[in-house]
């Protein structure tokens, strides 16, 4: 769940008066808008309303106050820029919250709300290319354990389907709290990172699996009740057997890896350290830390990667890696730069870690 977002009450000075659409939003819809300083402006249709303002962050947090036009629309710009790429906020009016009609949706903080994109500097690596594209397909597997079906979503690289003698490693994916198995690929972009690392030729294909990974429900500020259990047992004994079984993967440790952001990171190191004998590259996006004690059998692990953003606890990531570095690891770490808990952080550092996975 993203949160890392400046956001401020009315007041632009030294503003740049070239605000553009936000890629994200409805058609037709012209606001939001994002400049190229990082700032956003919105505008929104409440006549009647006594009060709007714009939150954005998790839960709402922050917020830039609108002020109401004689058409009856509220409008009004963050008063600072805001960390590049992907944030989700909402709109209340007379204390209800509402998503925005001009913006599209995405799921997170256990809802659909409105997204927004400020434009960045290193957007390039996740942007739609003329490039060959790789499939995402929704699948419905069985889950004795939970008594349905549940959902995942797959990534198969280009040439998947006309190369019908190849088998692929597997990434298992996991989202944040408050978010589902759509995240990795709507918000993060997964699937475009992918794509363009292939057609640069800069890493090895591989198949990406994201499923829900709240199997007990829980509420903002009660993870100390979550049970990783349920989960680890959707994912170890159904999922994973399930995806063996239906696409060409290469069905063994040393050709699949776990990792989560968030919440996800917390179940990708709890998960690996319980079964050591199903993940060999294990991958934490802003989501804990492994110690060198934490992992008894060192020959099975392949790569630990751990990352984060420079306004998160870099430090606590440079210090981690370097312990499990002089125990003999081969461990990586990576500091997004200006920015926090949120896609941006996350998205560079698929884009990192993609490329050190199942290398021969």
């Amino acid at each position: 769940m993203s949160h890392g977002i400046m956001c401020f009450s009315q007041g632009t000075g030294g503003l740049k008066e070239d605000f553009k659409s936000s890629v994200l939003n409805q058609p037709g819809q012209e606001y939001p808008q994002v400049n190229s300083q990082g700032y956003a402006r919105f505008r929104i249709q409440a006549p009647k309303a006594d009060s709007v303002k714009v939150s954005l962050g998790l839960g709402g947090r922050g917020g830039t106050i609108l002020t109401k036009g004689a058409d009856g629309f509220w409008a009004g710009t963050t008063e600072g820029p805001m960390d590049e790429g992907f944030h989700y906020y909402n709109i209340t009016i007379d204390g209800g919250k509402f998503n925005d009609p001009g913006a599209l949706n995405f799921f997170g903080s256990t809802r659909w709300e409105s997204g927004i994109e400020i434009p960045a500097s290193d957007q390039d690596f996740y942007a739609l290319k003329n490039v060959p594209h790789g499939n995402v397909q929704l699948i419905l597997f069985p889950s004795a354990s939970t008594k349905a079906s549940r959902r995942a979503f797959v990534y198969t690289p280009p040439g998947y389907s006309t190369q019908l003698s190849k088998r692929y490693p597997v990434l298992y994916l996991q989202h944040g709290w408050g978010e589902d198995e759509t995240a990795w690929m709507n918000q993060g972009r997964a699937n475009l990172i992918m794509d363009n690392l292939i057609a640069e030729g800069k890493i090895k294909p591989f198949i990406i699996v994201n499923t829900y990974g709240m199997t007990n429900e829980i509420k903002w500020g009660g993870m100390k009740d979550f049970s990783i259990i349920p989960f680890q047992t959707v994912l170890i004994d159904e999922l994973i057997p399930y995806v063996d079984a239906n696409f060409r993967t290469i069905a063994n440790q040393s050709q699949r890896a776990m990792a989560g952001l968030s919440m996800g990171g917390m179940e990708t190191r709890t998960i690996t350290l319980n079964k050591p004998d199903v993940f060999a590259y294990f991958g934490l996006l802003s989501g804990g830390l492994y110690a060198p004690a934490d992992i008894k059998d060192k020959s099975k692990v392949k790569l630990i990667f751990l990352s984060c953003g420079s306004k998160e606890s870099p430090d606590r990531i440079k210090e981690a890696t370097g312990n499990l570095k002089n125990a003999g690891f081969n461990a990586v770490s990576f500091i997004s730069p200006n920015t926090g808990h949120e896609f941006q952080t996350w998205r560079r550092s698929l884009y990192v870690l993609a490329p050190m996975l199942f290398k021969d």
